[in-house]
């Protein structure tokens, strides 16, 4: 596992263009004019307005969105001091994460500076570039003094995310644990394992919170920290204690809170047990929490409990402030990152957890009903409402606080324009995966003598998606992942046309020449097709033995299309099944349909085929709003094709008026909804960006999602297979390995749903 974790990670990082960020254009360059407008002679243009007002760099260049996550990699993720060069994977990693949720650009700068004054001489000479500073993976003490002296002498947010991220983020965790377990901040002992720069960030917060100094203890690597104490620095003096107890087992005695930011396997569960009833227990070190959470569990069934981790209820993750802090600052260009915008942050992110949880956030991590209590006590990470909750308290506290250059007017529609900057749907792929991971699900590939089935597999695998079953030639098979280097150690592996699967062969022959024997099939030759791996796959999921078909990647559709629709068949009340696949652009997520199978559907087909994509979009926590695309907008022309598609529309809005559905129209109006406001106001697509595409033929839909996955450069995830009583999905002939393990993903939510 660990070698297939350090191989993956290192194919990410160098697979194609090495690195995961770059630097792309954001006006037309195309032309010479655009040239010209773009650099010299238009370029003098705005640097002459820049230079009569400094303020319109604000204006004219992107300053306003662009962050510097800046390193000199002396404390780096628990890997210590690895220098600024073998630091830039994770600065890169962190500028991905700003832009992923939040929308703000990134340069990652390396700094080759262990000198203070070097490095923050540095970063000044470099802070008319920027409209914010994230600092990053710097060591103790000497952050504490980078911070400082940049905040004063810089006019724009600063702020070290390892000092005050975490605080934040356990700020509002502590405010709502104390809440649950009606205990008051004023009163309670706080026990902190760990005096660096994130501990004691979030010391200091806990006091601005309401702690009683006297009531917070904090350890180190030699124990408590105490006024009789020689060995310490300045940041530790402020929290030394006049104690008779040196030891961490000893500071735990009826405490109320633990914060662990040390290292794991360090607390007992006879330490637990000595703490006060209910037990707040923030155990931090990664990958391994300073107590296993099932230990902690079982040594206090009343604890409160959070990690580091994903994998457990109430994960501290930075993730959860910095990027919606920074965006906050920035959008009302504030001057720095003061202590009011923290609170704020703290505050709000405490709320949220208050909230009824939107159902697309309890599918994506596959709860019934998240809801405030003891395992839910901060928001998941993938919580879209995070920037349109966390953002304006930032803001509003800057402006409050007398900081923001740029005061927002109407805070209704900032918050409507963070929703739609972030195309929040984006987020599709991140959901599915996490919803998948909750119960994963036996997915059966009739293709796995395919080194990319194989490596799919792995991933699946490793990854928790699923559990492969692998159709084929067991010695081939071994061989193709010995070859490849992929580890198939433990997967399933059968063999329809081996001996040891003679007799379950038979059975499913009798099987299927009941199900054919009025459709051409002998018992004989019903015997025989389940040879085959398409016919046995699928009757390993009619079966129950497996809950999903892949295949595809070599074959074409109607021969891996036939035997699910003989074997498996379509659901009750369904009168025939369709494709559809998921575009990801930068819009957010489209489906398109019927991309695969439908030639020249009938008007009354073309509405069948959009209740069957409604549907399928709905099971994704997506509303659906469609467009029946034509090369006619309502009625402009008499042509087969938009007669067919009006009349569909016309079914739709007499027998599914719940539907949010429209046409005919050209595709350009559908996706573009100031035109079509502007010219159809009567449209109730008017208001609604459209995200499902319903198309006339076979043809246009399948030359439409090419062009955009080639040129539009978007992902193509499928064709889903809609229609069918149980899952089984074709792959697209040539599918990379990534789209194979996204179509597994989507292949385990649609099992998870039918189940």
């Amino acid at each position: 596992m660990d070698d297939y974790r350090k191989k993956q990670a290192l194919d990410y990082h160098s697979n194609g263009r090495p690195g995961k960020i770059a630097v792309v254009p954001t006006k037309p360059t195309s032309t010479q004019r655009d040239l010209s407008l773009a650099y010299s002679p238009g370029v003098a243009e705005p640097c002459t307005e820049i230079h009569a007002n400094p303020e319109d760099v604000y204006k004219y260049t992107a300053k306003g969105n662009l962050v510097a996550v800046i390193s000199n990699g002396t404390a780096v993720l628990g890997l210590g001091n690895i220098g600024p060069e073998a630091s830039k994977p994770v600065m890169e990693g962190k500028g991905v994460l700003f832009k992923i949720f939040a929308d703000i650009d990134v340069f990652d700068i390396e700094i080759d500076a262990n000198d203070i004054d070097l490095f923050c001489n540095t970063v000044k000479a470099i802070a008319p570039t920027f409209g914010g500073i994230n600092l990053e993976d710097i060591k103790a003490p000497e952050c504490f003094e980078i911070e400082r002296r940049l905040k004063e002498a810089l006019k724009i947010p600063v702020m070290h995310d390892d000092q005050h991220g975490t605080a934040i983020i356990t700020g509002s965790a502590l405010l709502n644990a104390l809440e649950i377990a009606g205990k008051s901040i004023k009163e309670v002992k706080v026990v902190f394992n760990g005096a660096g720069a994130s501990a004691i960030s979030c010391a200091s917060l806990y006091l601005q919170l309401g702690v009683d100094p006297k009531n917070l203890i904090m350890c180190d690597s030699t124990g408590v920290i105490s006024t009789s104490r020689t060995d310490l620095d300045e940041q530790k003096q402020k929290f030394a204690r006049d104690l008779q107890i040196s030891t961490l087992t000893e500071a735990l005695q009826n405490a109320d809170v633990f914060v662990g930011l040390s290292k794991g396997n360090i607390v007992s569960k006879d330490m637990i047990k000595t703490m006060a009833p209910n037990a707040i227990v923030f155990a931090l070190a990664n990958p391994n929490p300073e107590i296993p959470y099932d230990d902690a569990i079982e040594a206090r069934p009343d604890i409160i409990m959070a990690t580091g981790r994903s994998d457990f209820p109430n994960q501290v993750n930075n993730v959860l402030g910095f990027p919606f802090i920074f965006r906050g600052a920035l959008d009302v260009r504030a001057t720095c990152i003061n202590e009011e915008m923290k609170l704020a942050a703290v505050y709000a992110i405490a709320d949220l957890a208050k909230q009824q949880v939107p159902e697309l956030v309890n599918m994506a991590y596959n709860k019934a009903n998240l809801q405030f209590g003891r395992d839910y006590i901060i928001p998941k990470p993938l919580d879209p409402r995070l920037i349109t909750t966390v953002a304006p308290a930032v803001a509003k506290a800057a402006m409050d606080s007398g900081v923001a250059m740029a005061p927002i007017d109407d805070f209704e529609k900032y918050k409507d324009e963070l929703i739609h900057r972030m195309g929040l749907d984006n987020t599709l792929i991140d959901r599915i995966t996490t919803r998948a991971k909750t119960s994963p699900k036996r997915i059966v590939f009739a293709e796995a003598d395919h080194y990319k089935i194989l490596k799919a597999a792995q991933v699946a695998r490793n990854e928790g998606i699923a559990i492969p079953i692998l159709l084929g030639n067991k010695v081939k098979i071994e061989a193709i992942a010995s070859e490849f280097g992929i580890n198939i150690e433990g997967l399933e592996i059968i063999d329809p046309r081996s001996e040891a699967e003679a007799a379950r062969v038979a059975e499913f022959g009798e099987i299927f020449y009941d199900l054919r024997k009025r459709r051409g099939f002998t018992i004989f030759e019903a015997k025989q097709i389940m040879r085959e791996r398409n016919y046995f796959g699928s009757m390993l999921v009619r079966t129950g033995y497996a809950d999903a078909l892949i295949s595809g990647l070599t074959r074409k559709y109607p021969d891996t299309i036939r035997p699910a629709l003989q074997v498996i068949g379509i659901r009750e009340n369904v009168k025939r099944v369709a494709g559809l696949y998921i575009m990801m652009t930068k819009k957010g997520p489209f489906f398109f349909a019927d991309t695969t199978v439908n030639v020249n559907p009938t008007a009354e087909e073309l509405a069948d085929i959009t209740v069957l994509v409604a549907q399928a979009v709905s099971n994704l926590n997506i509303t659906p709003k469609i467009a029946m695309l034509s090369y006619a907008n309502f009625g402009s022309s008499e042509g087969p094709d938009s007669i067919k598609v009006r009349e569909a529309v016309k079914i739709l809005h007499e027998k599914h008026p719940h539907l949010k559905v429209d046409g005919e129209i050209q595709a350009n109006f559908a996706v573009n909804n100031d035109m079509l406001k502007e010219q159809f106001p009567f449209s109730t697509l008017v208001g609604h960006q459209v995200n499902t595409l319903i198309f006339p033929n076979l043809a246009a839909g399948n030359i439409a999602y090419k062009l955009l996955q080639e040129i539009g450069e978007s992902e193509a995830i499928g064709p889903l297979l809609l229609g069918m009583k149980k899952p089984v999905h074709v792959l697209q002939l040539g599918s990379s390995v990534r789209e194979i393990v996204n179509m597994i993903t989507l292949a385990v939510v649609d099992a998870q749903a039918k189940s």
